[in-house]
């Protein structure tokens, strides 16, 4: 049986067991990113039965608000047909009503059930004693929305997986055009490799993301964010006329967005003990590697001016979403106001 706390379970080490054949009676996966609790719940699904005892012993339960929550006890209760183990996946839970009165059945669940809840768009709150029981008899995973920081590494070792490199570049490009949806990511992703040949060499480019995913190699989020960084007027106000010129490249709340990562991260980076890059990686929680554009920019602008473009970045939210917006001022015209306020 794998006791583990939500201290300490990962999702490498959930799977691994899982796919060892160390099942918990009860599973609670929740948190605000889906694409780990949809992972570790497809491992279940096909790991735990055979298919021939699937039909009889694996059941599904889509929770809605009418839901009732001894529907789900009853079912748990059950015994296997001719089988070892039942599952029992409770997806959306947390449309769940009364989602405590689980507690009656995993103080004492059945040995031969897996029960999985799978619990979304945020952790369970309204129960902090079904969290420690299920704690105690089963598995708890929690899985938080991810940093933009950890996104390079997911696309490396996602692609790595399947035999594929990617330039970093491509990287990027993936990182500030995508965002930090996995789900999604996970799935352009996917696109990507069944353009590629066959065989050994593969290797991802900015050429093939442009091609298969639609992102410009020489105009998009992240060459505006390298043009900032580096403070090269010339080509950041090309980036951003073209922007202005096709809204449906990359929209105004998500150029904001990257740049307020940079910047915030910047303005963090100054509070670090020492300016060197192992010293602002471990305060920002970053990979050596991924401080470059971080010094960098802190070369260009001083942390009063980071300062100060935060806060421009925020007004220029703010008037995107109608407010202190003058009545001939365009979104193009926010933005070109506000490149022109960082980079002067």
């Amino acid at each position: 049986m794998a006791k583990q706390s939500s201290s300490t379970v990962t999702y490498s080490t959930l799977i691994s067991d899982i796919r060892s054949r160390k099942f918990a009676p009860v599973y609670l996966l929740m948190g605000e990113e889906s694409y780990y609790i949809d992972k570790v719940t497809e491992c279940i699904e096909s790991t735990v039965l055979p298919e021939e005892e699937k039909a009889f012993n694996q059941m599904t339960i889509y929770c809605t608000r009418e839901t009732d929550y001894r529907d789900i006890i009853n079912n748990a209760r059950r015994y296997p047909m001719m089988s070892e183990h039942q599952v029992v996946i409770v997806k959306e839970a947390q449309n769940l009503q009364k989602i405590e009165e689980l507690l009656t059945y995993v103080q004492n669940p059945l040995p031969s059930t897996v029960l999985v809840i799978s619990h979304k768009n945020g952790n369970v709150t309204k129960s902090k004693k079904l969290v420690t029981a299920i704690a105690k008899v089963g598995v708890v995973f929690e899985s938080p929305k991810v940093k933009t920081g950890v996104l390079p590494s997911f696309i490396t070792e996602y692609l790595k997986a399947h035999n594929v490199s990617i330039d970093r570049q491509a990287t990027m490009m993936l990182t500030e055009n995508i965002g930090t949806d996995l789900s999604r990511m996970a799935s352009e992703l996917d696109k990507l490799l069944i353009t590629l040949p066959e065989g050994g060499g593969r290797n991802v480019t900015p050429e093939q993301i442009e091609r298969n995913i639609g992102i410009s190699k020489e105009f998009n989020q992240w060459e505006l964010n390298t043009a900032i960084i580096n403070k090269d007027v010339y080509k950041a106000n090309q980036i951003i006329a073209y922007f202005n010129s096709n809204p449906k490249s990359v929209a105004p709340q998500v150029v904001i967005a990257a740049l307020f990562n940079l910047f915030a991260q910047v303005m963090q980076a100054y509070y670090a003990p020492q300016r060197t890059a192992e010293s602002i990686a471990q305060h920002l929680e970053i990979q050596s590697w991924q401080t470059r554009d971080v010094i960098t920019t802190m070369q260009h602008y001083s942390g009063m001016k980071t300062m100060q473009i935060i806060g421009k970045l925020r007004e220029a939210d703010l008037q995107l979403k109608g407010v202190n917006k003058g009545a001939n001022l365009s979104n193009a015209d926010i933005m070109k106001e506000l490149i022109y306020f960082i980079l002067h």
